[in-house]
């Protein structure tokens, strides 16, 4: 009878050693799911902010690069203008 119940104590830890194990395992995998989950979302996330500021950059940029060609365009038809009117006078 000592026998049977040493064993059957030595089984139950076996199977709680057992369990201990899976539950360890298990929870790494999880672990890693979730972080390269994580890490794959906070990458988009940095993208998109990357992206968005790389576009703000670019419009602006952008927007200067056309004010002054059209500033000086303006300016040129300007000092055309002024130019005839001068002239004119001149005459």
């Amino acid at each position: 009878m000592s026998t049977l119940c040493s064993d059957r104590q030595t089984d139950r830890q076996t199977d709680r050693q057992t369990d201990r194990q899976t539950d360890r395992q298990t929870d790494r995998q999880t672990d890693r799911q979730t972080d390269r989950q994580t890490d794959r979302q906070t990458d988009r996330q940095t993208d998109r902010q990357t992206d968005r500021q790389t576009d703000r950059q670019t419009d602006r940029q952008t927007d200067r690069q056309t004010d002054r060609q059209t500033d000086r365009q303006t300016d040129r038809q300007t000092d055309r203008q002024t130019d005839r009117q001068t002239d004119r006078h001149v005459i």
